[in-house]
C-alpha cells in the first residue's frame, strides 16, 4: 500500500525536532519504548562510535536518543531544535543577539545542526533541514506535544529569540504562547488540512502556536522543557515508575492533566493528557 501522508515541514522559527543526549542510548531506549510506545532504528552506520536512535510511532519519526563521547560526563537532557532556513546566518544572528554558539553549523546526512546557549544559560539548537525534515508525528499519543522555555525573564527571552526567529507574543494575554505567524495556514495547506477547523474553539491565533514560556521552579536552571502527549496521564505515570523513572509533580488546568517526570538517568520531561472543558 502506498503511504500518502504528506511530510510535515517546518517554517523558520518553529520547533522542529527534539533529541535526548545520554551516555547510553541503547540502555535508556527501552524505558521510552515502554512509557511512550516508541520503536527505534539506529541512524548511525555499523561500527560508528555512538548511536543516534530514531524513535518512531507507526513508522513516523517522533524524536531521537543520541549517545557517544560528547554525552559522557554530561547530565542527560532533552534538547529542542528550531527550524532555520540558513544555519550559518542564524548562528551569526544568535551571537549578535548575545547568545553563544557552542557547536557551529555542521554537515550531517539529515541536515545542519547548531548548538547554542541563550543569554540566561538555556541550551537550544537550530536545525537547517536536509533529508530529515523534523518530527513527522506530533500532538498525538506518545509524541512530542510542546516545548516551553522555563525562564526567569520572559520579556528578555522573547527579545533575544525574536531577534533571529520570526516570533510573535502578547505577554498580557492569558494564553502565554509564542506564535509564528502563518504557521497554521502552512500546516492547513500541507500536512494538516483540518487544523483550522479542529482548533476553532481555541484562543485567537492558537493555530500559529509554536512554543511558550513557563515559570522556573525553585532552584531550577533555565531550560527548554519538552512535553509529550499521552492518552491517560495516570496510566503513563504508572509506566514511568514501573520502568525505573520517577514522578516529580502532577497538576491539572483547564485543558490538561499533566506531570513532570524523570527517566532512570535523570532526564526530565513532561507528559500531558488533553482534557478540554466538557470533553
Amino acid at each position: 500500500m502506498t503511504d500518502e501522508r504528506v511530510p510535515r515541514t517546518y517554517p523558520q522559527g518553529v520547533p522542529s525536532w527534539i533529541d535526548l543526549e545520554a551516555p547510553d542510548a541503547t540502555g535508556i531506549a527501552p524505558f521510552y519504548g515502554a512509557v511512550l510506545g516508541w520503536s527505534f532504528t539506529d541512524a548511525m552506520p555499523p561500527g560508528a562510535p555512538g548511536h543516534y536512535l530514531i524513535a518512531t510511532i507507526d513508522g513516523q519519526d517522533v524524536a531521537a536518543i543520541a549517545s557517544g563521547a560528547a554525552a559522557i560526563g554530561r547530565d542527560p537532557v532533552w534538547s529542542t531544535y528550531f527550524a532555520v532556513d540558513d544555519a550559518e546566518v542564524s548562528a551569526a544572528a544568535v551571537e549578535r543577539a548575545g547568545g553563544t554558539v557552542t557547536a557551529p553549523p555542521a554537515d550531517t546526512p539529515g541536515g545542519r545542526p547548531v548548538a547554542c546557549v541563550d543569554p540566561e544559560g538555556a541550551p537550544f539548537r537550530l536545525w537547517q533541514a536536509g533529508r530529515r525534515l523534523g518530527a513527522q508525528r506530533v500532538n498525538a499519543p506518545g509524541a512530542w506535544g510542546f516545548s516551553l522555555l522555563r525562564t526567569a525573564d520572559p520579556r528578555a527571552a522573547f527579545a533575544f529569540y525574536s531577534s533571529f526567529l520570526p516570533w510573535a507574543w502578547s505577554p498580557e494575554a492569558s494564553a502565554g504562547f509564542i506564535r509564528v505567524p502563518g504557521y497554521g495556514a502552512h500546516l492547513a495547506a500541507t500536512s494538516d488540512p483540518g487544523i483550522l477547523d479542529r482548533q476553532r474553539f481555541a484562543p485567537e491565533g492558537f493555530e500559529d502556536a509554536a512554543a511558550g514560556f513557563d515559570a522556573l521552579a525553585p532552584g531550577e536552571a533555565p531550560h527548554w522543557h519538552v512535553s509529550f502527549t499521552v492518552p491517560d496521564r495516570d496510566a503513563t505515570l504508572e509506566a514511568v515508575t514501573a520502568n525505573g523513572g520517577t514522578v516529580e509533580s502532577t497538576g491539572q488546568d483547564r485543558w490538561t492533566r499533566h506531570a513532570t517526570v524523570a527517566d532512570p538517568l535523570g532526564a526530565r520531561f513532561a507528559v500531558s493528557q488533553f482534557t478540554p472543558p466538557g470533553g
